[in-house]
């Protein structure tokens, strides 16, 4: 391609609104065109990355032996209602009616249709396993879209979808999935991590992120570099030492003027926030929930949200408290009638506990579990940090700041038992079928991969998806030996299958060129001058090498390809 046909223009400065590397670079690059917040068009540039991904993707999708579809972005509510999830969703789920008046929605996933399409299809045993996937536009009406494609309100996302007659074929079905990703991300030229993740609104068991590590990641994963041990910090568990068992002593009350916060009341007292528990409260869907925790944790709210399975869960205003009979910064659990209590485990571990005595200006010492006080619930809702110990080896956990762009969930039979997908077994009983879901952000996946492959003049392409391998600069073009030089060399290296992008600018200097070059990234620049034509020879440099090497004419297809293979 050369550069005086290409359609798109590279800019010296970024608008004021991209806020990330990426959304700054692929501006910049001209590689996508925004339409409205949060809404991008694809640039020639973009859209052969895309390509490039889209083509990894479906290779490996076949491979592991799932078929591709076509599902529509525009579906009836009403199919959303049978599973619940046109309310779950909440404002992020774009609605409409059509000229009929029919509720309708633009769909963020697909799991109500694929759903809908194997039930009609799929009646017995001798029908499954199954896996079905395709790349597709989503929609979600995110309330403030950010960083170009990583947080946007359309984008392009493959998922594929399996279906098995029992929990081991899933099993099978679902390291399949795993392994086709790590394929995927490994042929694009990009190291991620898999680890353990919650599974939001599209429901399921167990469930991976594939995470690519970048600072302007909006994912915290914690990971031990011992064992292996990798999570999201929305799931991430943690190892809590015991603490010092102690003879349950009588409860007593102290006075506590003015000290509310567990700092301020340990400090107080004169013990460490371990020896607190914490009162925290919730509100979801009217009904107010006592959460208590050891003072030196926190809690996690998607725990929390998943353990109590309700909507809307906020942190409660001091009025919700006080209309409960309670106090805010001095209530306990003790004693209390009519709220629901949700105490993490670390209630178990210790004694001897400050609490809040339920009266202003007071809190009581010596308060034990379950000696004094009940749960509803007792589980883990404690967010894990860096710095605690591995669950599994008792090793520091380190954090990473990463991008999702690839999860994997087990969903069971979810949305088979609520939409009828039902099949014979070997008996002739009829049983849900089992599923799993597995998808992939496109559009993501070509900005993570900036995020992790930038420098401060502009984008890294990864080689197996860069738009193009080559980029071929001419300087002083007007000179007809120069420009025929530079003509040639584009049309060998087509012919011989590579990639070239060709600035033939000829009213621009060597200056905006070489920039342009570094801003764009491919991850080959060839420059034909004509003091390098002196030499019969061009000038050859890697993207992330500092200075280029002269190579004889002759040479350069054989250089090129040991860089770019």
């Amino acid at each position: 391609m050369r550069m005086t046909q290409m359609f798109g223009k590279t800019l010296r400065q970024a608008p004021a609104e991209a806020e990330t590397p990426s959304h700054r670079y692929m501006l910049r690059a001209g590689l996508m065109h925004q339409i409205a917040a949060g809404v991008y068009a694809y640039m020639p540039l973009a859209w052969r990355s895309l390509r490039k991904i889209s083509d990894i993707v479906r290779y490996e999708m076949d491979a592991a032996g799932a078929q591709e579809v076509l599902m529509p972005a525009l579906q009836p509510r009403e199919l959303w209602e049978q599973t619940g999830r046109a309310d779950a969703y909440g404002p992020v789920l774009f609605q409409l009616k059509d000229r009929r008046d029919r509720d309708m929605v633009l769909a963020p996933t697909h799991e109500e249709c694929i759903t809908n399409m194997v039930r009609a299809n799929v009646s017995s045993y001798r029908d499954l396993p199954l896996n079905l996937y395709q790349v597709q536009s989503k929609f979600r009406d995110e309330p403030r879209p950010r960083a170009g494609l990583l947080r946007g309100r359309e984008f392009i996302m493959k998922d594929a979808y399996s279906f098995d007659a029992d929990p081991e074929g899933l099993d099978i079905s679902y390291q399949k999935m795993v392994q086709a990703y790590r394929n995927i991300f490994t042929r694009c030229g990009l190291p991620t991590m898999a680890v353990e993740a919650d599974s939001g609104a599209i429901g399921g068991k167990d469930s991976h992120e594939f995470i690519l590590p970048a600072e302007a990641g909006e994912d915290t994963i914690l990971h031990c570099k011992e064992c292996g041990y990798a999570a999201n910090v929305e799931r991430a568990s943690f190892y809590l030492p015991v603490l010092p068992n102690e003879r349950e002593l009588p409860i007593e009350q102290v006075a506590t003027p003015g000290k509310k916060t567990i700092t301020d009341v340990a400090a107080f007292l004169s013990v460490p926030e371990s020896k607190t528990l914490k009162a925290v409260f919730y509100a979801a869907e009217g009904k107010l929930f006592f959460v208590v925790i050891r003072g030196d944790l926190d809690v996690n709210e998607i725990k929390l949200s998943n353990t109590l399975k309700a909507s809307g869960l906020h942190m409660a205003t001091d009025e919700e408290v006080k209309e409960a009979g309670l106090v805010p910064g001095y209530a306990s659990p003790i004693g209390i009638k009519g709220v629901t209590v949700i105490a993490d485990q670390s209630v178990t571990n210790g004694s001897n506990f400050v609490v809040g005595a339920n009266r202003e200006g007071y809190h009581l010492r010596n308060a034990n579990f379950p000696r004094d006080f009940q749960a509803d619930v007792v589980t883990d809702i404690a967010i894990a940090k860096e710095g605690y110990a591995c669950p599994k080896c008792r090793t520091p956990l380190s954090a990473t700041r990463g991008i999702e762009v690839g999860h994997v969930f087990k969903l069971g039979t979810f949305y088979s038992e609520r939409l009828g997908a039902m099949f014979l077994d070997e008996s002739g009983q009829q049983k849900p079928i089992i599923m799993g879901c597995y998808g992939i952000g496109v559009s993501r996946l070509l900005a993570a991969a900036i995020e992790q492959n930038h420098d401060d003049k502009g984008i890294i392409f990864p080689a197996p998806i860069a738009p193009y391998q080559v980029h071929l600069v001419g300087l002083n073009l007007e000179r007809d030996d120069v420009r025929a030089a530079a003509d040639s060399l584009y049309d060998s290296l087509t012919k011989q299958g590579f990639e070239v992008l060709y600035d033939d600018r000829r009213e621009e200097t060597a200056g905006v060129k070489f920039n342009d070059a570094d801003l764009l990234g491919l991850p080959v620049r060839l420059v034909v001058s004509p003091r390098n034509l002196q030499q019969n020879a061009v000038e050859v440099k890697g993207r992330t090498e500092e200075r280029g090497r002269l190579v004889g004419m002759g040479e350069t297809a054989d250089v090129v390809k040991g860089m770019v293979s």
